[in-house]
């Protein structure tokens, strides 16, 4: 993994794919630890707000020394991380993901931003994995129109119209790779057509400047440097799996990241 070019590219194109993070076995051994909490809790973890603190295989997944080398090269060396969840798709599932900028609600200041998904199953064109629009985070943010589809898996349904899709470039991911993209790169994804569940772990990392512009309410956690600012109250990295203390306080960090999400 050559650092410096792929931290040139993202500066390019908005996104760099393909990046080698795990090997099969450790596929296998995240992927085990994702089912067997959602065996545990009878519950899907699909699009569950900071799994990484009741969950310590998404910890230890978007703290990875690699991860963290290459965000640096894109963010600079004081890193937050602020939100890890899991994105998934049944087989044959009608979810999708429309055309939409991640920074558009959040409510961040500044937007030295990036998001890695991490594959740990085949996300592909058949699976529905991403589409990225090359350049479009120079563009700055687009209008989004918000909505109410059930099967799109935005909080808003929020959707850019009229996005050239002739421009769209598919970011296939093995298990194992994962893309990184800036938070105004224009991004999509189709369903599931394929008999595997489509799984993907989605990390979020700020520059340490970064505050909330919405409310004084927001978690983050220092992950690499340091954080002069404090304009985040501290999240608490997962230690055990699934503590009930911990369970208590993700749900209610959740209903407040929807609160800031559904503010335009």
């Amino acid at each position: 993994m050559n650092i410096t070019e792929l931290a040139a590219d993202y500066e390019r194109d908005g996104y760099v794919s393909g990046v080698p993070i795990l090997t099969q076995e450790e596929v296998t051994y995240h992927r085990a630890a994702l089912e067997k909490a959602e065996h545990e809790l009878n519950a899907s973890l699909h699009y569950q707000f900071k799994v990484h603190t009741i969950l310590t295989s998404p910890y230890e997944l978007a703290t990875r020394p690699e991860v963290l080398d290459l965000v640096e090269a894109m963010i600079g060396p004081d890193i937050l991380l602020y939100n890890v969840t899991y994105i998934i798709k049944e087989p044959h599932s009608t979810s999708y993901v429309s055309w939409h900028q991640d920074l558009t609600y959040w409510g961040l200041s500044h937007s030295d931003q990036v998001s890695m998904w991490l594959a740990l199953s085949d996300a592909n064109e058949m699976s529905g994995g991403m589409r990225m629009i090359p350049g479009s985070h120079k563009l700055g943010q687009i209008n989004h129109e918000t909505g109410s589809d059930s099967n799109n898996v935005l909080l808003q349904s929020q959707t850019v119209q009229n996005v050239d899709e002739s421009q769209a470039v598919l970011c296939a991911l093995k298990p194992g790779e994962a893309s990184f993209h800036h938070g105004w790169t224009l991004h999509a994804s189709m369903p599931n057509k394929s008999d595997d569940r489509r799984i993907g772990l989605n990390v979020q990392f700020f520059a340490a400047h970064l505050r909330q512009t919405k409310h004084d309410l927001d978690t983050a956690m220092l992950v690499r440097g340091k954080d002069d600012y404090g304009h985040f109250e501290a999240d608490i990295p997962a230690s055990t799996d699934l503590d009930p203390e911990a369970i208590i306080r993700r749900n209610e960090l959740e209903e407040r990241y929807k609160m800031i999400a559904g503010q335009t």
